[in-house]
């Protein structure tokens, strides 16, 4: 299992994509967006030439990258994605004492 971290974003291999809702988004055209920016409006995002992305019932999100291809953020080095399917998470964050939060970005 490969697992990628990119600011708050979290990608890990899987073996399968689940049946679900393909995404897109048309703020950021072509353009695949994993997560925004809660401050910025920055995103990390992935061609959609490249890739496909859908949403499962249970509210999971899978990355499908059919050809190398870089996810990209406006304030962090690009990472190359490699062919395969990722389940794309949020990182978090513990404080002692207090409940998980998402790490910001």
């Amino acid at each position: 299992m490969t697992q990628i971290r990119q600011g708050d974003v979290f990608l890990e291999t899987v073996g399968e994509m689940p049946k679900g809702t393909r995404l897109s988004f048309e703020a950021q055209p072509g353009r695949l967006v994993l997560a925004y920016g809660e401050a910025t409006g920055h995103h990390h995002s992935v061609a959609e030439r490249d890739a496909e992305m859908i949403e499962t019932e249970a509210g999971e999100i899978f990355l499908r990258i059919m050809r190398e291809t870089p996810l990209e953020h406006q304030e962090h080095a690009a990472i190359l994605l490699q062919p395969g399917i990722y389940r794309v998470g949020r990182q978090v964050e513990y404080v002692p004492r207090a409940l998980p939060r998402r790490v910001a970005d």
